[in-house]
């Protein structure tokens, strides 16, 4: 293999790492942070932790001195609750969410006040935790629901603090009876944490034969048996969430606390594309922004198609790629080249160069 080949499978290789990584753990990746490794999860099902740990063989208990089997084998233990201060400086650093972040802000000021009357013997209001969160795709629901989960668990408000991510596939079966038993062992994986269902209007079937009611019931009994320790938050498109919750006198009662999250701008999505430049050590040459930021308005007029920072992060993986073949058809590349970002490459990953 000569050193034209061995650059081309470098750089093949970044983009098999990059399109490898699944759009819903992208959400957590876009301002450049690493993700933590996760467990891989059942069909329908996600699930992200503050700690999680690698999965373990099962050996059978050996048998005690008694002839019992021996005590299941315990869960490694959790770190300690990250510092509140640290994750409302990372909150504070995301880019855009102007009106989510405040939400959370007032969210912490009133949970934190809350405790504080219990402490000194005052009457308090039931508080539900309980949120609901609508907006397009792409602009940071996972991401904001992972890190409600590092905040209650700092607040104390949950043991774990893990995320557990589902769908309507992760939580509905396919006959009587068999949907509670899904629901209710997806609600285990996230006790002492929070439980994040995407899409979760899906849960309201059209026939008679549609069992999500089954779920959303079992849903809505353990948000009452275990409401302190398990958070629920629910999340899709604002039109049909808003349908959704006020569907069911259940869901309404449970769901008061609604977050909207609006559509990144031209300019915040260009200040995502540069993190992903600073992530992976890319810089974009002279005259190449302009370009890149009129890469991201082209491609943004249908807002809903496009995905927000998903769609930004296919933009720069799309680049990434003609990178890829201007280098390997170079004679010779240099470091800086590797890491060099041209007009071209825009141009080419637009259509605008054969």
């Amino acid at each position: 293999m000569d050193r034209k080949d061995e650059i081309l499978m470098q750089q093949l290789e970044v983009i098999r790492t990059l399109t490898e990584n699944n759009m819903r753990s992208m959400s957590s990746d876009f301002w450049g942070r690493p993700v933590s490794p996760r467990p891989a999860a059942k069909s329908g099902e996600h699930s992200a932790g503050a700690a999680p740990s690698a999965p373990q063989k099962h050996t059978p208990p050996a048998a005690d001195s008694s002839g019992q089997g021996a005590p299941a084998e315990q869960e490694e233990p959790l770190p300690p609750p990250e510092k509140l201060e640290d994750l409302l400086s990372e909150l504070d650093s995301y880019i855009g969410l102007a009106s989510v972040k405040e939400e959370v802000h007032n969210l912490i000021n009133m949970v934190q006040v809350y405790k504080l009357r219990r402490e000194h013997g005052l009457p308090t209001t039931d508080m539900s935790l309980h949120m609901v969160f609508t907006g397009n795709p792409g602009t940071g629901k996972t991401m904001m629901a992972r890190m409600m989960a590092r905040i209650y668990r700092s607040l104390e408000i949950l043991s774990k603090g893990q995320l557990v991510e589902v769908d309507r596939s992760g939580l509905v079966a396919g006959y009587v009876g068999q949907t509670a038993l899904k629901t209710q062992k997806v609600i285990e994986k996230a006790m002492g944490g929070v439980l994040f269902v995407d899409e979760a209007y899906a849960l309201n079937g059209k026939s008679e034969n549609d069992f999500g009611q089954e779920a959303i019931d079992t849903l809505l009994k353990a948000m009452e048996d275990h409401r302190d320790d398990l958070v629920v938050i629910v999340a899709g498109y604002t039109d049909l969430m808003d349908r959704f919750i006020h569907s069911n006198p259940g869901l309404e009662s449970r769901f008061n606390r609604f977050l909207e999250f609006a559509d990144y701008t031209p300019d915040e999505m260009l200040k995502i594309f540069h993190m992903q430049c600073k992530k992976g050590c890319y810089q974009l040459a002279e005259g190449t922004e302009e370009l890149v930021r009129d890469y991201i308005t082209e491609e943004n007029g249908n807002p809903e198609t496009f995905g927000n920072a998903r769609g930004v992060r296919n933009i720069f993986e799309s680049i990434l790629v003609q990178q890829n073949n201007r280098l390997a058809a170079a004679e010779t590349v240099t470091r800086d080249d590797l890491m060099t970002i041209t007009p071209d490459d825009v141009l080419h990953a637009r259509g605008k160069l054969d």
